[in-house]
């Protein structure tokens, strides 16, 4: 998939009459792969790509797999360029002059202003703007310009296709909550997967409080809350059906990866 880009044009350097040593660089934020805890992802790096040290994305059915912050900071752009370059794109501001790029958005998550943390959903893959598939155009820029991109503080590879696992928002922070709800008082059903068709491995009782550690589609069910084909992750190996899960929203939940 080949993509036009506008590039940023190198910022000069201001000699003065005399000259004093250089202020040292600000660390770097402690970047991390732009997709939710464990999922492995391609990523693309070629000469030819603008601006060059952009990574594409890519894995198998991709086009509307969430998309997180890769480190903390503030949404300050949240644009649409219609059919041309990086259609729909997010920007993070992380201080010291650093920003990170998301482009070929499908849909945004997240609003300009917006405090963003590690694996935070802040849009979703998609073929916007110059695109010609669904990927994540992703950079990595300081003070404007683009710089070879990092992941916990690793060069990324230059130049070829290399596989990038995330550890991103593995610490749990990106979590949602839910009560179970069966209206009978009977105890639901947890399974090894998300559908009726995986094995029982135990059960969550009536009015129990759960952490939802990410959200996916399975097997169609109908419960207190409707009919839904949403399940919910409540640990390793253990899924539950959302239609029976009260979490205060009609679908997924904003801010929680899927699986």
């Amino acid at each position: 998939m080949r993509k036009r880009w506008f590039s940023l044009a190198t910022v000069g350097v201001v000699l003065a009459a005399t000259l004093v040593p250089a202020a040292p660089a600000m660390a770097a934020p402690t970047f991390k792969v732009p997709f939710p805890c464990n999922q492995s992802w391609s990523g693309q790096t070629r000469s030819d790509h603008s601006p060059a040290y952009a990574v594409d994305f890519n894995r198998t059915d991709d086009l509307g797999d969430p998309v997180v912050a890769s480190a903390p900071g503030t949404v300050d752009r949240v644009t649409d360029l219609g059919g041309t370059s990086y259609g729909k794109y997010v920007r993070v501001d992380h201080g010291n002059g650093y920003t990170t790029y998301y482009a070929h958005l499908s849909s945004f998550n997240v609003s300009v202003g917006q405090t963003v943390g590690y694996g935070r959903v802040i849009g979703y893959v998609g073929s916007t703007g110059g695109s010609t598939g669904p990927h994540l155009h992703y950079e990595q820029r300081l003070n404007g310009s683009d710089i070879q991109v990092r992941f916990n503080g690793a060069l990324a590879l230059y130049w070829g296709t290399k596989t990038y696992t995330s550890d991103n928002g593995c610490s749990g922070t990106n979590t949602g909550a839910g009560t179970v709800n069966t209206t009978s008082g009977v105890a639901l059903t947890v399974r090894s997967g998300p559908g009726t068709g995986y094995s029982a491995v135990g059960t969550v009782a009536d009015g129990a409080n759960v952490t939802i550690y990410c959200q996916t589609s399975g097997t169609s069910v109908s419960g207190t809350y409707g009919t839904s084909t949403i399940w919910d992750r409540i640990g390793s190996g253990r899924f539950i059906s959302d239609a029976y899960v009260y979490t205060g929203y009609d679908g997924y939940i904003p801010g929680v990866p899927r699986c």
